[in-house]
């Protein structure tokens, strides 16, 4: 995976699953990778209402 997808659900499960699999140790971690700012991320995935839990390192 060379960037991350549009579709808010896509990137939801993509991020999670990243995460999850621990291939990146934060949110910050993995959106440096793709050259994208978290609060960016934070901020698109909340409009399709999925809010970041930062102490379960995943978006709900």
């Amino acid at each position: 995976m060379d960037r991350l997808p549009k579709d808010p659900f896509m990137l939801v499960s993509s991020i999670n699953m990243l995460l999850r699999d621990q291939e990146f140790d934060s949110l910050e971690d993995l959106c440096a990778c793709f050259d994208v700012e978290a609060e960016e991320v934070k901020g698109e995935l909340l409009e399709h209402d999925f809010v970041w839990d930062e102490e379960g390192k995943q978006f709900h």
